[in-house]
């Protein structure tokens, strides 16, 4: 019921609704004649006859029309509506707002409320403001009948109408509006608006309401209180839920079953499972008893908790309480446990639900559907399918869509498709959650082309993709790294009015920065912020990640930086690859630094970020560090990985500590660590690199045993083994094994059998599988650099030379060993001019020659006796920057020696000093030689003592040629005491005598020639090792 407040004065009201004023409206003579006509023809019960059989419909107007229903003089409210009909039917005159005004006010005075709520309803298609509505009826309402018995229902019936049309803001505008004329409505109907309010989720027109009926005095009831309740417990506000719980009780407003139902769901989606336990157990003081919904809601919120135990106990709790669960409750509880990704216990909650008698309707059917297509079980999925047709439940649009994503998930895009005709042949329509499904599908498994058709497809029926598939196209672009069609999805999106989301940006960034697109990526940030988003953690971590794998570190700790200053947490994710990055630079102080920072804010590391730092500190040659770190992960309960064994098993080979390496692989397998094929190559790799092929090959047969299957790496392993170990038959037969399984062997396997039968001298074997190679493509520079190798040592230079020339043809490029290989052999045949040939060929072709290509030349040159091409040689790797090994230090000093020329080989003597080359005896033989040669005897003493205090021994015919060349110059004491050092060193007996020393016959052995022999044969081996290490 309405109360009209009479607070205003009746002149200012009319004037407000001056427009609607029916008595101050001017009639003709002719118009009032036929108004009387008409309400003459009315009071009798053949009126409609009567008005047919007369001409007054030629009299007729609005004027006449109106005024006829405004003076309602017949008292009949339903006549009167028959004559508006009649009016409306027979002659098209279209009612105006002031007629249907007068019918809506007559109809409810005569409590003919049904019929007065249609006038009301055709009021609202006219689309005018509430205001004017309401001046119109209150017009019409204080002029019939001067408003004495008039029905104030009807301003509740026009607020309702509103209401129930869904005009809620024009519904509250009634009561909300300018207060010229104040009408109050009764509970029943505010209540009826909070509720629609509150499903619409105008929380703050709900508000505004709710303090409007506070300011008018109207009471609240139970309904009013649950509303708020309601209202509060939608925005999480579950503190103040249960407060108006208790403050209703307070104000004696008892809260009924479903006041309670309204706070325990609240406090459900809030987490709070607990106190929305207590609260239904206190359910029993207000003797009130939980219901189905009660108990369905608590277990829906357990379930959300992933807490099916729970759930599950009160579902049990239910039934001992003599309520059956409905199907809601089962399908509340399937939920969680498919959520959780219990799918076994889902399907037996469901056979005892069958069991008890639930029937299983379409909604359960999804809910199952839903579990097994996420885990991949399609087969059972058909299986439902089948079940539901003979139960003879229809699959709706939502179902379809669910099998259409499992298809998906397993990039089943051909059964994804079918299931789509399928669906459309039975008359549903694909909605914009199946296109988006599938255009997802088809992102992911890289056919971006047909997403764009099927996008298209879903245009042209009328379906307007929403921003989830543009994110999903963008995304997919970016990964691809084709930015053009990226930017043409934008304008498409600008085009329909969508906007970009701060997802969809953060998808692209992320897709360009994984495509290492860091530039376009940095300029859709400036766009993202020109639209006013702001990166949030997602958007710095993906530009973090992305600089970190790239190398630029220093832009990838601003990054960093900025997103701590944005107030920003960053997250394990962030951090970890924070740590990648700085280890895979070296960057060990930064890397430590960003873990612990990690630590100090509280958030733990888990395994694969132990894993990266452990990786780098491992690659870093930090194999303590790393075993701290490993210890630290052991001590925290957490269990290594594969990764992270592998990584230290990879280490202890590297270092040929291979009993670690299978120390830590019983470790692991004792810990329930499975190790993977890596495991096992990097295990067979440690024992073939030193030697032990038949107990790699023994490892190698258990891999099957052990559930896995060898690869291309592990085959290839065995057989380049094998064949630096000399077995090269056995290297074949694997290689047989290899193709019989169907694993393809690379280049890798063709080139280490190439060495092999190289390194055994069978060429001709060498031949056939080069030949192949080349065939197959498989030759590459590595593979000629072992021919030539092969070759040149068979003494087959010419045929080497002629690979050198085929190389060209097979567009692939000789690099310095090629070179080097061929200038080595050429040299210790002697052939000089072939050799310095080869050596100005690849400077020409940009190849600078190395220390050992210069080696190789000064040895040959040395050995043909060109001297001076050997100084030049030496002068010219020096002014190129190239830095001498020791064999050229070694080789030179003996070129000097030999040469006599002392104030060179003591140059270069104090320069092999300062880089810390290692003297050995024959580089002092060289020198003393010398220095004796030119009468140096105190020098050449010196450096016997010298060579004493290292530990090398010096022979005794130079000792003797020392001591003789003091006694010829008649410094007896220093012979002495050369005689002394060589006693205190042990290279002589005490009773050695000076005589003994230096009369005994050693002119042979003490001879220049003899020295310089010896010094040549230690320059020409270590040459040859270490040109045979670099080849």
């Amino acid at each position: 019921m309405w109360r009209l407040l009479r607070s205003h004065a009746a002149t200012k009201t009319r004037s407000l609704f001056h427009g609607h004023s029916y008595s101050s409206r001017q009639l003709t003579p002719q118009n009032q004649d036929s108004i009387q006509e008409v309400t003459n023809i009315l009071k009798h019960n053949n009126w409609e006859f009567l008005l047919n059989s007369s001409d007054i419909h030629k009299k007729l107007n609005p004027d006449v029309v109106r005024t006829v229903l405004h003076q309602n003089q017949i008292g009949d409210s339903k006549r009167l509506l028959g004559f508006f009909h009649w009016s409306e039917h027979k002659l098209g005159i279209q009612p105006d707002l002031d007629i249907l005004s007068i019918l809506a006010v007559t109809l409810c005075n005569s409590h003919l409320y049904g019929l007065a709520c249609k006038m009301l309803e055709r009021m609202m298609t006219m689309c005018l403001s509430p205001q004017i509505v309401l001046g119109s009826i209150l017009s019409c309402y204080r002029e019939c009948n001067n408003g004495s018995s008039s029905n104030p229902v009807v301003f509740q019936l026009l607020m309702d109408t509103y209401r129930k049309s869904g005009f809620l803001f024009e519904a509250a505008g009634l009561f909300l509006g300018p207060k010229e004329v104040e009408f109050l409505p009764n509970l029943l109907t505010c209540n009826s608006l909070l509720r629609d309010m509150l499903k619409a989720n105008k929380l703050e027109l709900f508000w505004k309401v709710l303090g409007a009926m506070s300011e008018a005095n109207i009471p609240f009831d139970v309904y009013t209180f649950t509303y708020m309740i309601n209202a509060h417990c939608n925005v999480g506000n579950v503190n103040e839920a249960t407060r108006l719980l208790v403050h209703m009780g307070e104000k004696g407003c008892s809260p009924n079953i479903v006041t309670y139902n309204v706070v325990i769901g609240g406090l459900c989606r809030a987490g709070k499972l607990d106190e929305a336990t207590d609260m239904k157990n206190s359910m029993a003081k207000k003797r009130l008893a939980p219901d189905v919904y009660t108990y369905a809601t608590l277990i829906n919120g357990f379930c959300a908790a992933k807490r099916p135990t729970d759930a599950k106990m009160v579902l049990s709790e239910m039934a001992a309480a003599g309520l059956k669960p409905d199907k809601y409750a089962y399908n509340a509880l399937l939920d969680g446990l498919i959520k959780q990704g219990d799918l076994d216990e889902a399907f037996k909650v469901w056979n005892e639900m069958t069991a008890s008698g639930v029937q299983t309707d379409l909604a359960i059917y999804r809910t199952l559907l839903n579990g097994v297509c996420k885990a991949g079980k399609m087969e059972k999925a058909l299986e439902l399918m089948q079940e539901m047709a003979t139960m003879g439940i229809k699959p709706d649009s939502r179902t379809y869509t669910l099998l259409i994503e499992g298809c998906c998930r397993q990039q089943n895009m051909v059964g994804g498709f079918q299931l789509l005709e399928e669906m459309k042949k039975r008359n549903l329509e694909p909605t914009v959650i199946t296109y988006g499904v599938l255009i997802n599908g088809l992102c992911r498994s890289g056919n971006l082309q047909r997403a764009s058709a099927i996008l298209e497809e879903m245009t042209n029926m009328n379906l307007k993709p929403n921003v989830i598939i543009y994110t999903t196209l963008v995304t997919a672009y970016a990964q691809e790294g084709k930015c053009e069609d990226v930017k043409r999805i934008l304008e498409v999106m600008g085009e329909q009015g969508i906007n970009p989301d701060i997802i969809c940006y953060n998808s692209l960034i992320v897709g360009l920065c994984k495509a290492n697109k860091m530039e376009e990526a940095r300029i859709y940030l400036g766009e993202m912020l020109e639209r006013g988003l702001k990166p949030n953690e997602y958007t710095y971590g993906a530009f973090i990640n992305g600089y970190c794998k790239a190398g630029k570190m220093q832009i990838a700790d601003r990054y960093f930086s900025e997103m701590l200053g944005c107030g920003l947490i960053p997250n394990d994710v962030v951090y970890t690859a924070l740590i990648g990055g700085h280890c895979k630079e070296g960057n060990i102080t930064e890397a430590f630094s960003a873990f612990r920072c990690m630590l100090a804010r509280g958030i733990l590391p888990d395994v694969q970020t132990y894993g990266v730092l452990i990786h780098g500190l491992l690659r870093n040659e930090k194999m303590q560090e790393a075993i701290e770190i490993f210890l630290e992960l052991c001590q925290k309960d957490l269990i290594p990985d594969v990764f992270i064994y592998n990584a230290f098993i990879s280490s202890f080979c590297k270092h040929g500590d291979v009993e670690k390496a299978f120390q830590l692989h019983r470790e692991m397998c004792t810990k329930g660590v499975d190790p993977n094929i890596v495991t096992y190559n990097v295990l067979i790799n440690g024992l073939c690199k030193l030697g032990e092929t038949e107990r790699a090959k023994n490892l190698f047969d258990d891999i099957s045993e052990k559930g896995l299957t060898p690869n291309t790496v592990t085959y290839a392993t065995m057989i380049d083994g094998y064949c630096k170990y000399g077995n090269v038959t056995a290297a074949f037969k694997l290689l047989d094994e290899m193709v019989q399984k169907g694993v393809s062997p690379d280049n890798f396997v063709f080139n280490a059998l190439l060495h092999g039968c190289c390194k055994d001298g069978n060429l001709e074997k060498a031949r056939e599988l080069f030949q192949e190679m080349l065939q197959k493509g498989f030759a590459s520079t590595l593979s000629f650099n072992t021919m030539i190798d092969g070759f040149c040592k068979s003494g087959k230079l010419q045929e080497a030379k002629h690979l050198l020339e085929q190389m060209s043809g097979k567009q692939l490029m000789p690099n310095h060993i090629t070179y080097t290989t061929l200038i080595d052999h050429y040299c210790k045949e002697g052939m000089m001019v072939e050799a310095k040939r080869f050596f100005l060929e690849m400077q020409e072709r940009g190849l600078t020659p190395t220390t050992i290509t210069y080696t190789a030349l000064l040895h040959g040159y040395g050995v043909v006796g060109d001297r001076s091409e050997v100084f030049a040689l030496f002068q010219d790797m020096v002014a190129k920057g190239i830095k001498p090994d020791k064999i050229t230090y070694y080789m030179m000093l003996d070129t000097y020696c030999k040469e006599g020329n002392l104030v060179e080989s003591l140059k270069l003597w104090d320069e092999m000093l300062d880089m810390s080359v290692e003297m050995t005896t024959t580089t002092y033989e060289a020198l003393i030689h010398v220095l004796c040669l030119k009468g140096k005897y105190p020098d050449a003493s010196r450096l016997l003592g010298e060579m004493g205090e290292k530990g090398l021994e010096l022979s005794l015919a130079t000792c003797g040629t020392i001591a003789r060349g003091f006694l010829e110059t008649g410094k007896i004491n220093e012979a002495e005491l050369v005689l002394g050092s060589m006693r205190r060193f042990g290279w002589v007996s005490d009773s050695t005598s000076l005589s003994d020393l230096v009369d005994n016959n050693q002119t042979d052995v003490n001879s220049k020639e003899a020295v310089r022999n010896q010094a040549e044969t230690d320059c020409e081996d270590g040459t040859k090792n270490l040109i045979k290490q670099v080849v």
